[in-house]
């Protein structure tokens, strides 16, 4: 359930404006809501701070629409991954308001304005250009869970004066997200010059002996860097989600 809704309905409870009846039906689905394919976490939003993010991989673009539908009752901000073309043509066909992010592959559509929560900047950097979809799904993420998110892209070792010409920018941010494929060593150079948290992404970006991400990951986890944790191969969205949450406010 969304939290002002439910901090409306408390406070017409309390002036008398809503029974208990009333109060006890718009109550009965908050834990979860079960559709024919689907069961609703409508919980999260209230537990967690954000509502359940929709993954678009592996559902049909009816299956997608019905699940937004149920959201937006609830006037929940509605995030999708993992969307491709055609199944974003046939979602924006049904839900004219969904705005697509082809290169994150990210449906966004909002219910009500997002409220910066954040305590300071999120940067987004990427290795290369062929990262970018990665390093996008986590600044679509960090974005809509209110944050300032910052993007600093195609700045890899393998031409590191890119990323010292930038320095100011990396060291004014209070999160770090970095995204780099090939042999990884992005986040091991960023977390050697800063003092705040770095989320490493592996991307699956590289010629065969990258094995699909599977060297990235590995790479990064032997980081000598301190304060360097990683996350899933290409899981932008695992990335700008814990980001988001590093960087909220108490």
């Amino acid at each position: 359930m969304n939290v002002e809704i439910l901090r409306k309905l408390i406070t017409d409870i309390k002036k008398g404006k809503v029974t208990t009846p009333a109060a006890l039906e718009a109550l009965r689905t908050l834990p979860f809501e079960e559709t024919e394919f689907a069961t609703l976490d409508t919980h999260r939003s209230l537990r967690q701070g954000f509502p359940e993010v929709i993954l678009g991989q592996g559902k049909s673009p009816q299956q997608i629409i019905g699940i937004i539908k149920k959201m937006k009752e609830r006037k929940e901000n509605i995030l999708v991954t993992r969307m491709d073309g055609s199944k974003a043509k046939a979602l924006k066909k049904a839900v004219p308001s969904a705005v697509y992010n082809e290169i994150a592959r990210t449906i966004f559509i909002k219910s009500h304005p997002i409220k910066i929560t954040g305590r300071g900047t999120v940067l987004v950097i990427c290795a290369g250009t062929s990262d970018t979809p990665v390093a996008e799904e986590a600044f679509m993420t960090a974005a809509v869970m209110g944050n300032k998110v910052e993007r600093l892209y195609d700045v890899g070792v393998a031409g590191i004066h890119r990323l010292l010409h930038k320095k100011e920018r990396i060291f004014s941010a209070n999160v770090l997200i970095v995204a780099a494929g090939m042999e990884g060593a992005l986040p091991s150079v960023v977390g050697g010059l800063v003092s705040r948290p770095v989320i490493a992404v592996p991307t699956s970006v590289g010629y065969g002996a990258n094995l699909g991400g599977l060297t990235t990951l590995l790479a990064m986890l032997n980081s000598c860097a301190a304060g360097v944790t990683v996350v899933n191969i290409d899981n932008g969205f695992g990335a700008g989600y814990a980001a988001s949450l590093i960087n909220k406010r108490d």
